[in-house]
């Protein structure tokens, strides 16, 4: 699928190598909350069930901690300051990190 330059320049992580390191730790996220979601169709013990949540949320946290930290190293390093000012401000930016915290 081709992209414009505008859409790129609009994309939540521009490098693909970060990209696909968030992609891969949401698809295992979402298939250990469908694991979760059969324990408990099932019945299993609150301790599995509690354990497997807890996975799937630490899979979740870092997944958002990989793509403010990929966007904030791209605004660093690759002169991308101005873009990134125009996009969010420090308030912003604070209260999404402080999100994931």
């Amino acid at each position: 699928m081709a992209t414009s330059d505008h859409q790129k320049e609009n994309d939540v992580l521009s490098d693909e190598e970060a990209t696909t390191a968030v992609l891969n730790r949401l698809r295992r996220a979402q298939g250990q909350l469908a694991g979760v979601i059969s324990m408990i169709e099932e019945g299993r013990d609150c301790k599995d069930v509690v354990t497997q949540l807890a996975a799937v949320s630490k899979a979740l946290d870092r997944a958002g901690f990989k793509i403010v930290a990929t966007s904030l190293r791209e605004c660093i390093t690759e002169n991308g300051g101005d873009k990134c000012r125009e996009l969010m401000t420090e308030t912003e930016l604070e209260k999404l990190f402080l999100a994931l915290a």
